[in-house]
């Protein structure tokens, strides 16, 4: 209980809570007093207050004293300060009176913002709308300016066209100028203006068609001249190829007018040209050219005999054409085949192979058909099949005429050597116009190697048949040297061997076996008419050399064909040897060759012959250095090459050496090893010593 003098405590007052009812909806109310009740005891006075002891109560009644003097004094100020508090209440309103003119000031102004900008947007569309006026209006002034002068035929053009030159560059100007114009009034023919100034101008076209006819026809009649030079008037006309332009919008007449008469002058031009210069220049072939009875079987008919070393002079059967020998002719396509061609002023008595003359001709004419084509192309401005439809009808009956005369000389042409250098410059020359982009002459290629490969295939065969043929019984007397025919095929077949390596042909190669078998087969028909075998193995061995080095002169490296021809060799000095140490050696021989097979057998059964081994060791003592020295006085006499003879020689007498030493060793073992003639064999250091003397004889 609170009185005015503080709350009255009961402490011996007892509660009653047994009506309390803490389920009831008063409940909530309890909880919300506990609420406030926890919030005041965190406050930092009460905290403090409860720390220190004090009673609530006393300490509630003070702080009541305290805020009712707080109210007394703030009363008292009030009091004093009210007549400043009445005056700040004035200012106030006059405040609010000022800032109530001030809001209807700024809301006049605000109206007149806004019909400021209403203005300012109508001002704006104006302009925009004036800014297009007057850009629709610049736009049809440079239009009509535009139509006025493409179609406005100006008096200096009239002159231009008129009066000047063609060849001057101020006409070429006013051409384009008016091919322009043409070509913009055709375009506006349906307006009045262009049908005003289309009399004019189309008199004007007229006049430019004239002067640029007569132009290009006095060009083109130039063509006609003689020694004219038509690099230069085609690089002239190539300057001025405008006008032809020119002519095929405006005078399709006319330009094919012109087309037709290029065609042909340059045809007749192209012809009569090569006509004479291929007829000039074949004057200066070899007088003596290979004949049909020239080919690999044939006898020389100069003498009666026509065996020759490698190292012969004789001459050919022709002075002055090979038949069978390249030699330097194929410096033709090494480093002659873009030389300038050939003039025939120059050359005054000199002679020339055909192969030469082939090659100038087709030199020639690719330089003018590269120069004919570009300015094809370029002039009459056509490519792919209309460029070749225009070439061929300026070049066709010169491509004829030098198909003709090539097919005309292959028939009677046996030069096997010469044909396939024509078919190699064919070659060449195209490739040389595919690397220069220019497919022009595919065709005529083709058919001159359809000419040449048939036409060397025959000349071939023809020297294949007549060495199938030969007859060895009806040849003159034959020696032990190399035969011609061999070493007709050793140059041969090197010459067609190092042109086929360029340009790889199967069927000559084909043919080039063939005949290669055919030789082998003629050679061993000659051996045979020897009736001693030695005399056949010289034969064969001295035939087979040469061969072998001949074809290998200009091999880079042993072939299949070289190799065949090194094994032939091979195995007959392997059967010269045996037949040359037999009469001096061939006892010692016989003996160590049996003797072997029944020692590997286990040795049973050797008979022991001591007089007939006692004769052995002493006569190959007391002769060895007689046989050695025979046998090189041989050798020297039967081969005509001196390496190959040292080759044999060393062959002979190692094989000599290395049977004299399996002849020691079967006297070493039993039952020979005790016989008394082992003293009587002479040291092999011996032997090879007198062997070694003859090493470095050839």
């Amino acid at each position: 209980m609170i009185t005015d003098d503080g709350p009255v405590i009961f402490p011996d007052a007892e509660l009653d809570l047994e009506d309390l009812d803490i389920t009831s909806r008063d409940g909530l109310l309890l909880d919300i007093v506990n609420g406030h009740i926890r919030e005041n005891l965190e406050d930092e006075l009460v905290q403090e207050a409860l720390k220190t002891g004090v009673d609530l109560r006393h300490y509630s009644l003070e702080v009541e004293r305290e805020l009712r003097g707080v109210e007394a004094l703030s009363i008292t100020d009030y009091i004093r300060e009210s007549k400043k508090i009445a005056h700040l209440h004035k200012e106030m309103k006059q405040c609010d009176c000022i800032l109530a003119d001030m809001e209807q000031m700024l809301g006049t102004f605000q109206q007149d913002l806004g019909s400021i900008s209403t203005e300012i947007q109508v001002l704006q569309e104006k302009s925009i709308e004036m800014s297009v006026k007057l850009c629709n209006r610049k736009n049809f002034k440079d239009k009509l300016s535009e139509f006025l002068d493409k179609l406005i035929v100006t008096p200096k053009l009239i002159e231009v066209i008129t009066t000047v030159v063609v060849t001057d560059q101020v006409f070429v100007k006013g051409l384009k100028e008016l091919d322009s114009k043409l070509q913009f009034v055709e375009a506006e023919q349906h307006t009045l203006a262009a049908t005003d100034v289309a009399d004019v101008i189309d008199k004007l076209k007229t006049k430019a068609i004239i002067k640029i006819r007569y132009y290009i026809m006095e060009k083109i009649n130039e063509f006609k001249k003689p020694m004219s030079n038509y690099e230069v008037i085609q690089q002239t006309l190539l300057k001025y190829k405008y006008f032809y332009e020119f002519l095929q919008t405006h005078s399709t007449q006319t330009a094919n007018e012109i087309k037709t008469e290029y065609i042909d002058t340059l045809s007749k031009v192209y012809y009569s040209y090569f006509k004479t210069y291929q007829t000039r220049l074949i004057k200066f072939e070899y007088e003596e050219c290979p004949s049909k009875a020239d080919v690999m079987g044939a006898e020389d008919s100069g003498s009666k005999r026509y065996g020759l070393s490698m190292f012969s002079s004789a001459k050919s059967i022709k002075s002055k054409s090979t038949v069978f020998t390249l030699g330097n002719r194929d410096e033709l396509i090494e480093k002659e085949l873009e030389w300038p061609v050939i003039s025939p002023t120059h050359l005054t008595d000199k002679q020339l192979p055909y192969e030469a003359i082939f090659r100038s001709i087709q030199y020639g004419l690719i330089e003018n058909v590269c120069g004919e084509y570009n300015f094809i192309t370029q002039f009459f401005k056509v490519k792919a099949e209309k460029a070749q439809d225009v070439f061929t009808d300026v070049m066709g009956r010169t491509l004829s005429l030098i198909h003709k005369s090539v097919e005309t000389y292959m028939e009677n042409c046996y030069d096997c050597i010469g044909i396939m250098l024509c078919a190699h410059i064919v070659m060449n020359y195209h490739a040389l116009m595919k690397k220069r982009n220019l497919g022009a002459l595919v065709g005529f290629h083709n058919k001159l190697l359809q000419v040449l490969w048939p036409r060397f295939n025959y000349v071939l065969s023809l020297s294949i048949h007549s060495v199938r043929e030969t007859d060895p019984s009806r040849l003159a007397e034959l020696d032990t040297r190399p035969h011609f025919i061999t070493r007709r095929f050793g140059e041969f077949y090197s010459a067609i061997h190092t042109l086929n390596d360029r340009f790889p042909n199967e069927q000559t190669v084909r043919s080039m076996l063939l005949l290669q078998s055919e030789v082998e087969n003629v050679i061993l028909r000659m051996a045979a008419e020897f009736q001693d075998r030695q005399d056949q193995l010289v034969f064969l061995i001295n035939n087979y050399d040469l061969m072998l080095s001949v074809m290998l002169c200009r091999a880079s490296e042993p072939n299949k064909e070289v190799l065949s021809v090194q094994d032939l060799l091979n195995r007959r000095i392997n059967e010269f040897v045996d037949e040359i140490l037999s009469p001096y050696f061939g006892g010692m021989i016989s003996f160590v060759k049996d003797t072997e097979k029944k020692l590997e057998n286990g040795g049973a059964g050797i008979p022991l012959n001591e007089t007939y081994i006692t004769q052995l060791v002493r006569g190959f003592t007391s002769d060895y250095k007689r046989s050695i020295e025979s046998i090189n006085t041989h050798v020297m006499k039967c081969f005509t090459n001196f390496k190959n003879g040292t080759i044999i020689l060393q062959s002979a007498l190692t094989k000599m050496v290395q049977y004299y030493n399996r002849f020691q060793k079967i006297l070493s073992q039993p039952p020979f090893k005790t016989l008394p003639c082992k003293a009587d064999m002479v040291n092999i250091h011996h032997v090879m010593v007198e062997v070694k003397k003859y090493k470095n004889q050839f």
